[in-house]
């Protein structure tokens, strides 16, 4: 068998595999936006129908008056933007300080900050509702804000020390010596160079925030202060479940997640693969 044959055998069956794996993580995707467009004597015909013959955005419609999801978009839009920005600021700082500057105990704190990571959310929940129901801040959306920059800086700040660690210090070196002070070779020399490690940081903040449910489940009590994850889940718990409207409910809770990766899926790719070059 010819060289040019195996590539031809390899590069086929690269892309039947690709092929097979973007089948399943689509399918399950395009299964919930058809039962969205379904009208209600479709959903739970028997056997099952794959498509339907009246396609109604009647669901989405539904969504975005009666159910007033657009105002849980906001409030999620909101908070996550907001909560992301902040954390990603936070461990720019952090990570650099932990990368560049030694210091007495940076080892322990390391480790430290690797076993906050094991820790369950779930068992910080009953202290942080006290203290914060001391603080007038349940039921408040800077209050969510507070706490999901509070559970994204650990592991914002371990990422972006892998990005700092990866940029050579020579080139940092170089700038003092030229003049330059430590904020300007900061924002001037290193920022520049980690903006692709920065867009992965807020990337993954991002859609951790916006997925995150039993947070805002607990210290929201209020319709006009829900999230979208929390808004899907009280469609589930209500009796009589609308499957076309949770449907679109999750299509578009789908849409900013596609958007920030769409945008900066080349940024991520960089940031991860930072470093390839040594010094």
């Amino acid at each position: 068998m010819s060289v040019r044959v195996k590539k031809a055998i390899s590069k086929t069956l690269k892309g039947l595999a690709l092929g097979l794996y973007l089948a399943f993580a689509l399918a399950p995707i395009l299964w919930i936006f058809i039962t969205s467009i379904k009208p209600p004597e479709d959903i739970y015909t028997f056997p099952i129908k794959y498509w339907t013959e009246k396609p109604s955005f009647d669901a989405y419609r539904y969504l975005f008056g009666f159910a007033n999801f657009s105002r849980y978009f906001r409030n999620s839009l909101f908070v996550t933007f907001f909560a992301s920005i902040v954390s990603t600021f936070f461990a720019l700082f952090s990570g650099y300080a932990l990368s560049r500057f030694p210091f007495k105990g940076k080892g322990i704190l390391m480790i430290f900050l690797f076993f906050t990571q094991m820790i369950p959310a779930y068992l910080l929940m009953i202290p942080q509702f006290q203290m914060f129901s001391s603080l007038k801040l349940t039921n408040n959306l800077f209050g969510i804000i507070i706490i999901y920059i509070g559970l994204g800086a650990t592991f914002s700040t371990i990422m972006a020390k892998g990005f700092f660690d990866r940029i050579p210090v020579s080139m940092e070196e170089a700038a003092l010596i030229d003049g330059c002070n430590r904020v300007g070779v900061l924002f001037r020399i290193t920022v520049p160079l980690l903006l692709p490690g920065l867009a992965a940081i807020f990337s993954f903040s991002f859609v951790n925030n916006w997925n995150e449910l039993f947070t805002a489940a607990l210290f929201l009590d209020s319709d006009s202060k829900m999230t979208v994850p929390v808004a899907l889940y009280s469609f589930i718990s209500k009796a009589g479940i609308q499957w076309n409207v949770l449907g679109a409910g999750i299509i578009v809770a789908l849409v900013p997640t596609m958007i920030v990766f769409f945008f900066a899926q080349k940024y991520i790719v960089a940031g991860l693969t930072q470093g390839a070059v040594k010094e």
